[in-house]
């Protein structure tokens, strides 16, 4: 098979369907658009959300909480998927993607302290939880705000 044999599959393929082409195409004059009113002007249409002047739903609900600008989300691991690193291993997030454990490395990661930990490692972060810093340090570890 080469590259100039190739054809789609019949009947895959359908011709645009032309509207306003004249009365015997059975789409001609209005071209399915009815006789004047806003939806046979060009550009016409009610916009998006509009009840014919009821208020609209959008704005007859009420707003609920609110959206904190500040928010940063992390990527999280727990101590205990760090078990896994040699003694003395430097634990970048990069290392982590590496291995598969981290998924988008765009994010901040933050480790928790689920688990526990026997190893002596660094690991570099850009957030840690209270309960991970004590398992970490009392491993005879390091840990590194990145």
């Amino acid at each position: 098979m080469k590259l100039h044999n190739l054809k789609p599959t019949a009947g895959s393929r359908q011709e645009a369907y032309r509207k306003g082409r004249g009365i015997g195409s059975g789409n001609g004059k209005t071209a399915g658009k009815g006789h004047k009113g806003q939806n046979a002007r060009s550009g016409g249409g009610v916009s998006l959300g509009f009840e014919g002047g009821q208020l609209p739903l959008f704005r007859a609900l009420p707003k609920r909480g609110f959206k904190n600008v500040n928010h940063v989300n992390y990527a999280t691991i727990n101590v205990s998927v760090l078990e896994q690193f040699e003694n003395g291993t430097v634990v970048t997030p990069a290392l982590l993607k590496e291995n598969g454990l981290l998924k988008k490395n765009n994010l901040g990661l933050k480790v928790l302290g689920g688990g526990e930990l026997t190893k002596s490692l660094t690991v570099q972060a850009k957030a840690f939880s209270k309960t991970a810093e004590a398992a970490i340090t009392k491993a005879g570890g390091k840990i590194e705000v990145i």
